[in-house]
């Protein structure tokens, strides 16, 4: 068995917040490699994800999930349903919020959740996107969200520039207790690479398509074949509601779906480190995001109180 520090520290740290403040971009940054799928919508992420971070002092183990919100579906309410699971058995809770902006009304509703259900365990307050906060403004905000959670210490960090991760790090690493790791130090993440790549799929279907598309779209991996020196061979199909908003996905000619698919081609490469060719397809399943059948079979967990329709 490897030795470690007498001091060595390990843990599990819960990524909490409402959708689109940079909980995958704060893990990914602190990981220093792309597992988590993002993009400037909210909702990106739809299901718990372990982020692995070791170092010489010690292993943060990030689990991120969904952002919690007022749910419109039984798709919504899946989400809020993963994310508040991913609070159980950790050892501390990072509640991010988007500093450019003051409380939004599902911060309120994090902040509610947490009172009542994670009383017993340390929570610090990110105060992320510090880079966009108006200067004049940065003071006033950092005290409305301190008013939230009164006891919850308050970081200020960007996410995307790196500024005060280190200072996060090292609170982190104060609150989390002294233990070996859990993990393996070359393991980063408990998703396999098929798993990742229906995410970076979805990611680029986000970045490429209109508002009235995305939230309606789920992405299922079909095939992930080795296909040796060649790479690997995935076949994916992308699931809407509506006609409509198939014809909107494939585009004039195919034009759209070659373009998601392009995206979503180099992301898996980089991600992978191998060539990859990708098929795509699109099919119409109708409703689906209020089919508690259907959402079982792209793997969200339901709250028990959920009815089949």
């Amino acid at each position: 068995m490897p030795e470690f520090p007498e001091n060595y520290r390990a843990g599990f740290v819960a990524l909490a917040g409402r959708p689109n403040v940079g909980k995958s971009t704060l893990m990914n940054a602190l990981l220093g490699q792309k597992i988590a799928a993002v993009s400037p919508r909210p909702q990106t992420t739809r299901k718990r994800q372990l982020g692995i971070l070791t170092t010489e002092r010690g292993q943060i183990v990030f689990v991120d999930a969904p952002g919690i919100h007022k749910p419109h579906h039984k798709l919504g309410e899946a989400m809020n349903h993963e994310a508040l699971s991913t609070w159980e058995g950790v050892d501390l809770i990072l509640f991010m919020v988007d500093g450019a902006y003051p409380p939004h009304p599902e911060d309120r509703l994090v902040a509610e959740f947490l009172q009542q259900t994670a009383q017993n365990l340390p929570v610090l307050i990110v105060f992320n996107k510090v880079d966009l906060t108006p200067k004049d403004r940065r003071a006033a905000y950092q005290a409305m969200y301190r008013e939230l959670l009164p006891t919850a210490p308050l970081i200020p960090i960007s996410a995307l520039t790196g500024e005060g991760l280190d200072a996060l790090l090292d609170a982190i690493f104060e609150r989390l207790p002294v233990s070996p790791p859990y993990y393996d130090e070359d393991t980063l993440t408990d998703l396999t690479e098929r798993e990742i790549a229906a995410d970076l799929i979805r990611e680029a279907a986000l970045l490429h398509l209109r508002d009235e598309v995305p939230h309606a779209l789920a992405v299922r991996i079909d095939e992930y074949k080795e296909r040796g020196e060649r790479g690997a061979y995935i076949a994916a199909t992308l699931f809407v509601e509506r006609d409509s908003q198939k014809g909107i996905v494939i585009g004039k000619g195919g034009a759209m779906l070659k373009q998601i698919g392009s995206t979503a081609r180099q992301a898996i490469e980089a991600m992978s480190g191998r060539k990859v060719f990708l098929d795509l397809r699109v099919k119409v399943r109708k409703n689906w995001r209020n089919d508690a059948a259907t959402l079982r079979r792209f793997g969200f967990r339901l709250p028990p109180t959920t009815k089949e329709r």
